[in-house]
């Protein structure tokens, strides 16, 4: 797997925007590293790499557009997603793991979603399929884009800042992202095991 940091550093804010953007409204952006490359990124501007009042802006703007091309997508495509056949980046398994999800939290589901790897890719296009007013749909889209596109970045910075030498860190750090941002699936699917 290619360094994080290195990644970031690359790309710069289009980059980050694009990879943000990818990830919450394309199919095929399900297995792009969302939480952990906010954070990262938070964390590099707070050693010089970005401006973090930039970063966020282009975070949160690409959070919130790729979420509506999500929910237009479900809106456009609606029933046929289901009649899709799977392929590596479809699985009509999703979409009905992000149908449970959004019938669970209903309104709430669009915010929520955005902390749970697979579910921001999917629960746009579910809310898009169930006909969510766009309207309530935007209003929730807007405050998920702030809590996740804004916030994480912001927690990485202030993290890079209070931490001495954060860059020894930042993969241990990172990878505990992962395992907590994985949790609420492993969990689900531990609960599904023993269901059965």
């Amino acid at each position: 797997m290619p360094d994080l940091t290195t990644l970031v550093e690359a790309v710069g804010y289009i980059g980050v925007a694009a990879i943000i953007f990818a990830e919450t409204g394309l199919f095929i952006g399900f297995f792009l590293p969302g939480d952990s490359l906010l954070f990262t990124a938070g964390i590099l501007a707070s050693q010089g790499m970005f401006d973090i009042g930039l970063l966020v802006v282009f975070t949160t703007i690409a959070a919130i557009l790729g979420d509506s091309v999500g929910y237009w997508t479900g809106t456009k495509a609606g029933p046929l997603i289901f009649t899709r056949p799977d392929s590596f980046w479809f699985s009509k398994e999703r979409i009905k793991d992000a149908e449970r999800f959004f019938k669970r939290y209903g309104s709430l589901s669009i915010i929520l979603a955005r902390f749970v790897p697979f579910a921001r890719t999917f629960v746009p296009i579910v809310a898009g399929i169930a006909h969510m007013p766009y309207r309530t749909f935007f209003i929730f889209n807007v405050i998920g884009a702030f809590l996740w596109a804004t916030c994480i970045p912001i927690l990485g910075y202030l993290a890079g800042n209070a931490i001495p030498d954060i860059d020894r860190y930042i993969i241990p750090i990172v990878a505990l992202l992962i395992l907590i941002s994985l949790a609420p699936i492993a969990f689900e699917m531990v609960k599904r095991y023993m269901h059965r």
